[in-house]
């Protein structure tokens, strides 16, 4: 039978699973309970730690990684399309182009002296001799996002520095290669290198762009001139999508829930985002291809997120009017099993005030979604900003509400944060983020397990209802919503 279930219900739903509905030989499955037994129940610790077992084993047979566009992340689509296959969903795998990158060298000299630089993704080239530049900085308290922050300076065939923060990498040397600037070194706004992040793609990147860690940052400004040297490739291959959708529920209120499939070239990408991945697929193999459900639920397994979210943005690019009028909500998952694990859910209100405004419309109810889940669970969560950097934000940007839970990356734990969840204060919740290092063995599992619970649960609650205290808008509500935004 099915039973609308609300979030924050007390409602036990029966379902059947898969092929159950039609078999007299499977038994009905619980599902989606907030407490008990449950979907939620279902998406066991030892289940997720299979899948990861299964992507650490692929990443070490293909060159310790599973990035886009290579055999590791070929190998990986094969895994995740065989396990779906086997719970009777029919499976597509959508191609789409991408740029990718590699930095050959990476240099930057100061009176002789050199200190490490990172290249930014798509950074265009500098000569093999690198380029040669007199150093100006933005201004005390300016984030170099606009002209305006430069005003009085001359950054003609300079080298501009400014620090991270507020807006893209993307933008700000967009805004230094329109005042004439040769080069943007951008310097991390806390302790420690800058040794990721992108320009955004090869169309945004105008001109050389390195960062360096906080700590060097003040050398680089000090110095007269500085001689940076970028010798970069960007190349155009393929990669692909996973898209899986059950068979039963309306298909005016789909349900997606999506997380990237794709490793940094760094290393294996087993807490980034083989966590997410695996709950996401435990979720589908658990509820089946067939539940008796309200709304139909779209499973997504992006490709090239590390490469600027490209999956998932050439995914929504291509959805009609009327696929983005139907698509209720989206839900998020990347990295939800961090070393030093912190328990998040995306602010869908901006009650924190932090970066980002709030998502659209509904996604405030999603946000109290997954945290009355972990409060259920004796996790008392915080919010963490919608700031770009994963797989919501196409969604997001055609006004499609949308959360999740996440478990921090390269951001520092706070001492209050320690004392409610463990873990250690004033360092990263991952330490071996986008590194060799991110391995099975530093996922940590009780974050996984309580995490990938809360992803089943909210993926089931939605399943049977968008409606009501913790819903969406629908119909004409969901309309004029996002008309607004």
């Amino acid at each position: 039978m099915r039973i609308s279930l609300l979030a924050g219900s007390a409602v036990t739903v029966l379902i059947l699973a898969g092929c159950s509905s039609t078999s007299d030989e499977e038994p009905a499955r619980v599902f989606a309970t907030p407490d008990g037994p449950g979907l939620s129940a279902a998406v066991t610790e030892d289940a997720l730690v299979g899948h990861l077992q299964e992507l650490e084993t692929i990443a070490a047979a293909h060159d310790g990684n599973r990035a886009a566009g290579t055999a590791g992340y070929d190998a990986s689509v094969d895994y995740v399309v065989s396990q779906l296959e086997s719970a009777g969903f029919e499976v597509t795998t959508p191609e789409f182009e991408f740029e990718t990158f590699e930095a050959q060298t990476q240099i930057l000299s100061l009176a002789g002296t050199e200190i490490p630089v990172f290249a930014l993704s798509y950074s265009p080239t500098t000569p093999a001799e690198g380029i040669t530049a007199r150093v100006v900085g933005s201004p005390a308290g300016a984030d170099g996002c606009e002209a305006a922050d430069y005003a009085g300076l001359d950054l003609a065939g300079a080298v501009a520095v400014v620090p991270r923060g507020v807006c893209p990498f993307g933008a700000k040397q967009t805004v230094a290669a329109e005042l004439g600037a040769a080069a943007t070194i951008i310097v991390n706004n806390e302790p420690g290198p800058l040794d990721s992040g992108t320009l955004g793609d090869p169309e945004t990147a105008k001109i050389p762009t390195g960062g360096v860690s906080q700590e060097d940052g003040a050398a680089v400004l000090a110095a007269p001139e500085v001689t940076l040297t970028l010798v970069t490739t960007t190349d155009t291959t393929t990669s692909r999508n996973i898209i899986a959708q059950t068979t039963t529920g309306s298909t005016e209120n789909v349900v997606v829930a999506g997380a990237h499939l794709d490793s940094v070239p760094e290393g294996p990408g087993i807490n980034d985002n083989g966590t997410g991945t695996s709950a996401v697929l435990e979720t589908a193999l658990q509820m089946g291809s067939a539940p008796e459900v309200t709304n139909a639920v779209r499973f997504a397994f992006w490709g090239a997120e590390e490469d600027g979210l490209v999956g998932s943005t050439k995914y929504v690019e291509g959805l009609s009017d009327d696929d983005k009028r139907n698509i209720a909500l989206y839900l998020n998952f990347d990295m939800i099993g961090s070393h030093n694990a912190g328990y998040l859910a995306y602010d869908g209100d901006d009650s924190d005030r932090v970066g980002e405004p709030a998502g659209p419309a509904g996604s405030d109810a999603i946000e109290r979604t997954f945290v009355e889940r972990l409060a259920a669970d004796g996790v008392a969560a915080d919010g963490t900003d919608f700031d770009g950097r994963s797989d919501y934000g196409p969604f997001i940007e055609v006004g499609i509400p949308a959360g999740g839970v996440f478990s921090g990356a390269d951001e520092n734990k706070t001492a209050e944060q320690a004392a409610k969840w463990g873990g250690t204060a004033d360092q990263t919740f991952d330490e071996n983020y986008h590194t060799d290092q991110d391995t099975l063995a530093n996922v940590d599992r009780a974050a996984l397990a309580k995490n990938g619970a809360a992803v089943a649960y909210g993926i089931g609650v939605y399943a049977q209802s968008v409606e009501g205290p913790n819903g969406v808008p629908v119909g004409a509500a969901r309309e004029a919503a996002r008309a607004e935004g």
